[in-house]
């Protein structure tokens, strides 16, 4: 059995949370699955662990993935005594409530992205593990005769891991990752039930689906791209939180190794979603406010330009990858 580089870290979180009648969860603004699975999942594991301990989670909740959970929102007198914990967030811009979080007493950050901003009082950062979800699941296994997991916070971590592997297809799913899915599958829930409804696509997101293919630009070197503006998203009746079911298309078109899809938003930048198959992206995605994994980030664009700027690096990073897998 290997040694456990972070049970000494792990425990002291354990011994911070039962000193708490009190603590509010945040997490990443415009959350995935792993952001409210991760948060979610330690929401119940609190609960079911201590149930006098008040427990809140913090953030805008997101439209299509209610299914998921919803926030049950402190007031900010609350922060006044209360332990806060911030999981899936790298950095503190992206905190969803980060202005909330100066009236709090100690803060923990739980995450799994490379821990290139550090914050919090306590640090538990993992970027060998899948998902943050993963991360509190690990939490409740190495403590097992303290901490008690209800069924539904074991879908709500399940349904987090399987979002941030892609259904177990990234590199980063591991032998651990799968150990701790199964033992999440012991619970009471469906995970068939949950697969469904992850893998459900709304009419409307059907022909954008089928419009992302169409109109997907791809480079020579296989740099794939396409701009979702106000005006396409319109014409289908959706709107930024919708696109986050084409993120991954381009991945599956032969001779795409890295590609963007870049959302226009309300005040006219772009959300740039950045994904890759084999080039490092997260260093480019840093120099455009972002950041995030190095093969799946984020970062932002102010226009068009930018984005033509974000391209042409990844045109570098492509073909350096070509040439790296050459020699």
């Amino acid at each position: 059995m290997t040694e456990d580089k972070f049970f000494e870290i792990k425990k002291q979180i354990l011994i911070e949370i039962k000193k708490w009648d009190k603590i509010i969860i945040h997490r990443h603004e415009r959350p995935d699955p792993d952001a409210l699975g991760s948060q979610g999942g330690l929401a119940e594991l609190i609960r079911a662990s201590f149930p006098e301990t008040e427990v809140f989670t913090a953030g805008v909740d997101n439209r299509t993935l209610e299914y998921f959970t919803t926030m049950n929102r402190p007031e900010e007198s609350d922060y006044e005594e209360a332990l806060v914990i911030v999981v899936d967030t790298a950095n503190p811009p992206r905190i969803d409530g980060k202005e909330a979080l100066a009236h709090g007493n100690k803060v923990i950050k739980i995450d799994h992205h490379p821990d290139e901003d550090r914050y919090g009082d306590i640090q538990w950062v993992d970027p060998t593990a899948s998902s943050c979800s993963e991360m509190i699941a690990d939490l409740w296994q190495t403590f097992p005769d303290e901490l008690v997991l209800s069924d539904e916070g074991a879908r709500l971590l399940y349904g987090g891991i399987v979002g941030d592997t892609n259904r177990f297809l990234y590199d980063a799913t591991t032998p651990k990752t799968m150990r701790l899915a199964a033992a999440l599958m012991e619970k009471d829930f469906s995970p068939t039930a949950l697969n469904n409804q992850m893998n459900e696509i709304n009419p409307k997101v059907a022909k954008l689906i089928g419009y992302v293919l169409e109109n997907l630009h791809v480079s020579e070197n296989g740099v794939g791209s396409i701009l979702l503006t106000e005006k396409i998203l319109g014409r289908f009746g959706l709107e930024d939180e919708d696109t986050h079911q084409v993120v991954s298309l381009p991945g599956n078109i032969a001779g795409v190794l890295s590609w963007g899809i870049f959302v226009q938003q309300k005040d006219h930048t772009f959300r740039c979603r950045l994904r890759s198959k084999g080039p490092v992206i997260n260093g480019i995605a840093k120099e455009h406010d972002g950041g995030g994994h190095p093969l799946a980030s984020g970062a932002n664009a102010k226009d068009e330009e930018e984005i033509k700027e974000i391209l042409e690096k990844f045109e570098k990073a492509t073909i350096d990858f070509k040439k790296s897998n050459l020699s």
